[in-house]
């Protein structure tokens, strides 16, 4: 099912947001790990023992630079 919905500009996006298929960033699971293990990605801020997310404007930089 298509995600239609535009990524916010600011706030905190979760993990499926981010990465394919729904969203910008078009690399896997173990890969988007293994990028912030490093230093490629952004780290995480964890919200909760289950929540995991990511400050929008840092993936917003990631896009606009690249992913250098």
């Amino acid at each position: 099912m298509p995600n239609n919905t535009p990524f916010p500009t600011t706030g905190f996006v979760r993990l499926s947001a981010i990465i394919a298929p729904h969203g910008p960033i078009p690399v896997s699971k173990s890969t988007w790990w293994a990028g912030i293990k490093d230093g490629r990605f952004p780290k995480p801020v964890k919200l909760g023992p289950r929540i995991t997310v990511w400050r929008v404007e840092e993936i917003r930089s990631l896009i606009d630079s690249g992913g250098r």
